[in-house]
């Protein structure tokens, strides 16, 4: 009974000297996690956010998602049910997963899940999650004059914007693409011109 009184009061200890110093034991507070901060996702195809909930006390904890756009944040999962624009696209998954059915590119932003737990001593969680929506690129427009005067420099572009990252181009002359570097290539080599990759430009 003595020893037993002693480990209580030890224990006791333990939790003001956690206390005092700011760090309370995982087992005294709400703590999330998520497997993944960076998400990728394919445009129309489903996602999951995961956040899980790995100690709580609380049974039933006080669950919210917000989407931030641009530094503004907006509810997606509110007083238990999807709104926003992820409102009939979405569900709330156990313990705390959003899943999105069809993500589109408006669905690119961070995600912050916040839990409250008032029954815990650390009743207050949260993790951010970046999500990225992967879109297709479209066939390009392109502007190629009909004539140019021979010692004369011009431009041919390629352009579309729809694709998400970004669009890379490449160029080809009779079937052959051009190098980056017209000097690296034998059939180039007297040949000027320069190549943006990022600007479809030539």
């Amino acid at each position: 009974m003595k020893r037993c009184k002693m480990a209580m009061a030890r224990l006791a200890a333990l939790i003001v000297l956690y206390t005092s110093l700011g760090h309370i034991p995982s087992s005294f507070g709400v703590i999330l996690r998520t497997t993944d901060k960076i998400v990728w996702a394919n445009e129309f195809e489903p996602i999951e956010l995961t956040c899980l909930i790995e100690s709580i006390s609380t049974n039933n904890p006080r669950i919210e998602w917000k989407k931030i756009k641009n530094g503004v944040p907006s509810y997606v999962y509110f007083q238990n049910k999807i709104s926003g624009d992820l409102e009939n696209r979405a569900q709330l998954r156990d313990p705390a997963n959003i899943l999105i059915f069809n993500t589109s590119r408006a669905d690119t932003a961070e995600y912050r899940c916040e839990v409250a737990a008032i029954e815990d001593q650390r009743d207050f969680d949260e993790i951010l999650i970046s999500l990225a929506v992967r879109v297709k690129p479209v066939v390009p427009r392109c502007s190629v004059p009909e004539s140019v005067t021979v010692g004369t420099s011009t431009e041919l572009r390629c352009l579309e914007n729809e694709g998400f990252p970004a669009s890379q181009y490449r160029w080809f002359h009779n079937n052959e693409e051009l190098p980056q570097d017209p000097k690296t290539s034998q059939r180039f080599v007297n040949v000027s011109y320069i190549i943006n990759p990022d600007t479809g430009s030539l």
